[in-house]
């Protein structure tokens, strides 16, 4: 399987790569008030797919931030655990283990 993602991963790079040298020729974008680049296609193409992810991030911004908000104001605040002794996995001899509590995914 590792070696099937590596072959797919080197056709999608020669690919792409097929492309580029296919595309050299220039291409004339015209923008508003009589203003144009001019560029060869391949750089008109990459500049467009990275002008889209900008844009598609930037608008995806307040989203990840109202659920980091959300997640922030979900998670329970534990009190401080002071540990003593040299018990079974780090706990103090006789003491019960701390609860697991499912944290909640967030960038």
């Amino acid at each position: 399987m590792k070696y099937f993602l590596w072959l797919l991963k080197a056709a999608i790079f020669f690919t792409l790569f097929a492309f580029a040298l296919n595309n050299q020729h220039d291409a004339t974008v015209y923008f508003f008030f009589g203003t144009y680049w001019r560029a060869p296609l391949v750089l008109v193409v990459l500049a467009a797919f990275a002008g889209g992810m900008v844009v598609g991030a930037l608008g995806m911004l307040p989203g990840w931030w109202k659920h980091r908000r959300a997640a922030a104001t979900q998670m329970p605040q534990s009190p401080a655990v002071i540990v003593t002794g040299s018990g079974p996995e780090g706990t103090a001899a006789g003491a019960a283990p701390e609860p697991q509590i499912a944290r909640q995914h967030g960038l």
